[in-house]
């Protein structure tokens, strides 16, 4: 009995160490031990004009925020925002996430606004993906870019949603379903050192990078796995399939190859943004956020065409105007997907 039970107590000593390999191999111990998270600080941004604008223009125009935290009137082409509801949260256009998604209410409303968080708290929602309330925040809220925002961007950003409008509005706490609420807790990272923008005199692409980082391009213009995760290879190539009230669409290939834009000019680029139509007649879908967009200056998207002629072209043939098949690239279904 003794030996049988020493051999018991080696086989579950083994199995342990087997699994506890396999976690640490596999997804890690964030999903069980928490994200990442570093102590939040008392520091608070001060509110000037320029920081005021700025973050005006970075929240509406360069970077989703208001997209994405007011609601919109999806029957309308341009999707406009619905009036007296800035930044008062509301459901997540796109239904085919894992879950129930509500962006919260950003404004200053202290019942059910983010009245009562601290700067380094809406700071750390941000950049790092941390909710007010410690929690990881899903992927949708695009951290992972605003990562790279710089502190001086960041901090106009929160001077900007402290001067919104109060809206008393209940948004629904999201519902991440298992075991995806536990995984993306291996997302957020600390920032904890000094971010800043590139210098004027940068070259072109440097500083594009950054516009369309901030701008979040690549999160719908790359596909992605079962898992979530960019697909190797197809960098702004299209092919990411999102379903929603507004109708079922898959992102266009942005890149120079055939396949994708290479007969774009600057000029065309900027125009298309600003009225929503590929050479003033085919429409753009309302989910791709031309609407937001338009409000970006030249300069601005100007400099998000030149890093787009930067990015490795890629062979990837998508229209939604063509029936959906199986695309063997991006695994996913989409117009011309067959011819891939």
């Amino acid at each position: 009995m003794k030996r049988a039970a020493k051999i018991l107590g080696v086989l579950a000593i083994m199995l342990v160490a087997v699994a506890c390999a396999g976690i640490t191999a596999t997804i890690g111990w964030r999903p069980f031990l928490g994200p990442k998270a570093r102590p939040l600080t008392n520091r608070t941004f001060e509110a000037t004009p320029e920081r005021l604008k700025r973050g005006e223009y970075i929240a509406n125009y360069a970077a989703p925020c208001m997209a994405c935290h007011t609601p919109h009137d999806w029957s309308k082409r341009d999707a406009p925002m619905i009036p007296g509801m800035l930044g008062a949260g509301g459901p997540f256009p796109l239904t085919n996430v894992p879950g129930k998604l509500y962006p919260p209410n950003l404004t200053p409303d202290k019942e059910t606004g983010a009245g009562t968080w601290t700067d380094d708290q809406l700071a750390r929602a941000i950049r790092e993906g941390i909710g007010h309330d410690g929690r990881a925040l899903f992927p949708a809220m695009p951290y992972d870019n605003f990562r790279h925002m710089s502190d001086e961007d960041l901090a106009s950003v929160i001077v900007y949603l402290r001067s919104l409008k109060p809206v008393h509005n209940v948004v629904p706490k999201s519902e991440i379903i298992f075991p995806v609420k536990y995984l993306i807790r291996n997302e957020p990272q600390p920032v904890t050192g000094p971010v800043s923008a590139p210098p004027a005199t940068a070259d072109a692409v440097t500083r594009g990078k950054y516009v369309i980082e901030r701008a979040g391009c690549r999160d719908c213009h790359t596909p992605r796995d079962s898992h979530g995760q960019r697909i190797p290879g197809l960098d702004y190539a299209g092919g990411e399939l999102m379903e929603g009230n507004f109708a079922t669409v898959s992102s266009m290939n942005l890149t120079t190859d055939p396949t994708g834009i290479p007969y774009y000019t600057k000029e065309m680029f900027i125009q298309t943004i600003r009225t929503g139509k590929v050479g003033g007649v085919r429409e753009l879908s309302p989910i791709m956020p031309w609407h937001v967009f338009r409000g970006m200056t030249d300069e601005d998207l100007g400099l998000i065409f030149d890093y787009l002629r930067s990015v490795k072209p890629v062979k990837h043939s998508v229209d939604n105007s063509e029936t959906p098949t199986y695309c063997r690239l991006c695994r996913e279904m989409h117009g011309l997907g067959e011819k891939n």
